[in-house]
């Protein structure tokens, strides 16, 4: 005879029992009464071990059917009243006609929405315009989704003879679009050249460069997959094009970015009700930062109802089918559109211990070329211009996979692959409110990570320059600062972006401030010399340029968009170890490849904005020849003022006046005529 444990089955819990065999010789009575007696005895210790939360809990009411039927005896059955009948039978209903009462709610909201957009396009077809478009790509897209999640069986099954025919002819196909790409490259390169002048061809010199400085230090420069690489810069051109040059595409950024700015001027109204009317009068602290903070509650409301998850989703597809990248580094490459970089990989962070060095690179690479929503709005406070930065942002996102994976290749085989089974995280907010605040105490940190960053940076920075100087006064160059030095370090790579040559030396310090302290302090600079141009003014005071031209500004613009800086690069390290442990080494072995490699993404966005950005005097000539005239420092080897002279002669041939004045003072004329040394009877 021994003592053990039954195991649990469905009509209840047996505890221990005895268990005999048929030989024991052992009463069946005597057993029963031992078994009866050690009942006994564990119902009493039963409610002991009910009483103490500490002890171990035993279900006992399967052991005794007896106790619970007379328990049960001993309750007073209740009747439903009337009302309550009938409260239990709708609650029945919805239940079993939920899905069907959803649909009815929807039909009806959606009925309401197109009699409102039918009923506005009515009115004033332009003036609603943009709900019209904004309806139309909800319907599409909706459609879309659809017809994929029923039919995309059959949607495989139908373009699978097609795939199968491209495979089977790939190895010419590949050839012969590599040719016409490049036929169509050099075609395209002479005849904008002739229309629009020779400036494209130094920015289209620029992206090649960077390109062979990728390859030349590349991880594994033998074992590059160039189809990520070329679709990478096609997406950057054919998105350049559809903005910069196409009137339907910058009208849509344009509008855009004006949207935007509005938007982001509602954050208005809490700063005047907390810091009182005259908030503006400490723009930074009180104008700039609350824009932070708005801009952070509504990412977190679009994270609630799983907008920002849709879009990033619909942009990671884009790019994971166009460019062979893997669904991972898609996704977080498109996430880091609209945010941060330490806030993007959560969307797919149970899959971060499991992608190889090259994607993990790749995920590092996309978070400092890019730059968060909630940043965007404070840089559109400076003054830069929102469209060009909305460009930036999208564009830099296929030219970051494109210089990652030219940077450090692809050697592994990676283990995510899914197309479609992908998930990627979801709010944990219960409701849209709670969202908002979520979002806003979210910005806490943020902010006050920015107000002491831009604090000790422009303490540590005053103290550079002061110590530079003393440094310079020594051999008779007190003009010695940081931002020379960058200026100088920065300078070859700037030009070759195609920025004028006199910016060049600004714009490079530019990117030393964004390089080695963070890109707010490099939008302020820049900032303060789009108000300079707005201004008007002399140009040069002392020798030193006090604004850029509008090209110089839209090419700096997109190459400071990014947080390619050494801030950074601890808060990425840090980030990401705490995300996935397990990869702590391979990050920190890869992280400052990453911010070099996002640096140069950044350039080669610059490079394509310089190439498109249609060249045009953003002076006038008049006001800038009268400003040349003005000022005895103004440089003589200008070449904005080459050109305006030569125009001006040009008009002047073409005129029956012997001095033809118009908006051009005789100083002018006298300018000209030292600049172009004409010895034309204009100028005796």
């Amino acid at each position: 005879m021994e003592l053990t444990e039954t195991n649990r089955d469905r009509s209840g819990v047996h505890n221990l029992a005895f268990q005999n065999d048929s030989d024991d010789g052992v009463d069946n009575t005597a057993l029963k009464g031992l078994g009866d007696s050690f009942q006994r005895i564990k119902n009493s210790q039963n409610k002991t071990a009910h009483s103490n939360q500490g002890d171990e809990y035993i279900n006992i009411e399967s052991d005794l059917p007896e106790y619970k039927r007379d328990s049960e005896d001993d309750e007073q059955p209740r009747l439903k009243g009337y009302l309550e009948k009938k409260y239990d039978e709708v609650c029945e209903f919805c239940k079993k006609q939920k899905t069907r009462i959803h649909y009815v709610i929807y039909g009806i909201l959606i009925t309401a929405y197109l009699a409102v957009v039918i009923a506005a396009c009515s009115l004033n077809f332009q003036r609603a315009l943009p709900l019209f478009a904004i309806t139309v790509i909800a319907i599409f897209f909706i459609c879309w989704d659809f017809l994929i999640a029923k039919y995309e069986d059959r949607i495989a099954e139908f373009f699978s003879h097609g795939n199968r025919y491209l495979k089977t002819q790939w190895f010419w196909l590949k050839w012969a679009l590599c040719a016409t790409l490049i036929v169509t490259v050099i075609c395209w390169l002479v005849f904008d050249t002739t229309k629009q002048g020779s400036r494209q061809l130094v920015s289209f010199g620029g992206l090649v460069m960077y390109v062979l400085l990728m390859l030349i230090f590349s991880k594994y420069p033998t074992r590059v997959a160039w189809r990520p690489v070329f679709s990478g810069i096609g997406m950057q051109f054919i998105l350049g094009i559809l903005i910069l040059r196409t009137k339907v595409g910058f009208d849509v950024f344009n509008w855009l970015g004006i949207q935007i700015q509005t938007f982001l001027e509602y954050s208005d109204a809490g700063a005047k009700f907390v810091f009182g009317d005259k908030y503006t009068d400490h723009f930074f602290a009180f104008k700039v930062l609350p824009i932070v903070v708005f801009f952070s509650t509504v990412m977190s409301m679009l994270y609630h109802v799983g907008f920002m998850q849709w879009l990033i989703g619909k942009v990671g597809w884009i790019m994971h089918v166009f460019m062979g990248t893997t669904p991972v580094e898609s996704l977080v490459a498109a996430g880091n559109i609209f945010v941060g970089q330490t806030e993007s990989p959560l969307l797919v962070r149970p899959y971060l211990p499991y992608i190889t060095k090259s994607e993990l690179h790749a995920v590092m690479t996309a978070g400092f070329s890019t730059i968060a929503g909630s940043v965007l709005g404070a840089y559109i406070s400076f003054g830069v211009s929102s469209s060009h930065l909305l460009t930036a942002s999208v564009m830099s996102a296929p030219a970051a996979l494109a210089v990652s994976k030219l940077f450090w290749p692809e050697t592994e085989k990676p283990l995510v692959t899914l197309r479609s089974g992908i998930q990627m995280a979801k709010s944990e907010s219960k409701n849209l409110l709670e969202a908002a605040s979520q979002g806003a105490s979210t910005s806490i940190g943020l902010v006050a990570n920015i107000t002491v960053n831009v604090i000790s940076f422009l303490a540590l920075l005053s103290f550079l320059d002061s110590a530079l100087s003393s440094l310079g006064n020594l051999f008779d160059y007190p003009q010695l600062t940081f931002e020379n030095i960058c200026a100088y370090v920065f300078m070859p790579f700037s030009f070759m972006m195609g920025v004028d040559w006199e910016d060049s030396f600004i714009v490079g310090g530019l990117l030393g401030y964004k390089t080695f302290f963070n890109e707010f302090l490099a939008y302020e600079r820049l900032s303060k010399l789009i108000q300079n141009r707005e201004k008007g003014g002399s140009m040069y005071i002392n020798g030193v340029k006090q604004y850029m031209t509008v090209r110089s500004e839209v090419i700096a613009t997109y190459a400071l968009c990014g947080f390619a800086n050494f801030g950074s690069l601890g808060l990425v390290i840090g980030g990401l170890t705490s995300m996935a442990p397990s990869k702590k080494k391979e990050i920190a072995e890869s992280a400052f490849r990453a911010m070099v490699a996002g640096t140069v993404a950044c350039f080669m966005t610059a490079c394509v904005a310089g190439m498109l950005t249609v060249p045009g005097l953003e002076v006038p000539c008049h006001v800038l020849l009268g400003n040349a005239s003005n000022f005895t420092d103004f440089p003589a080897n200008n070449t904005d003022l080459f050109k305006c002279c030569k125009h001006l002669f040009t008009r002047a041939n073409h005129s029956e006046e012997i001095f033809p004045g118009g908006n051009y003072s005789l100083n002018s004329w006298k300018l000209c005529c030292q600049i172009l040394g004409q010895p034309a009877f204009h100028c005796t």
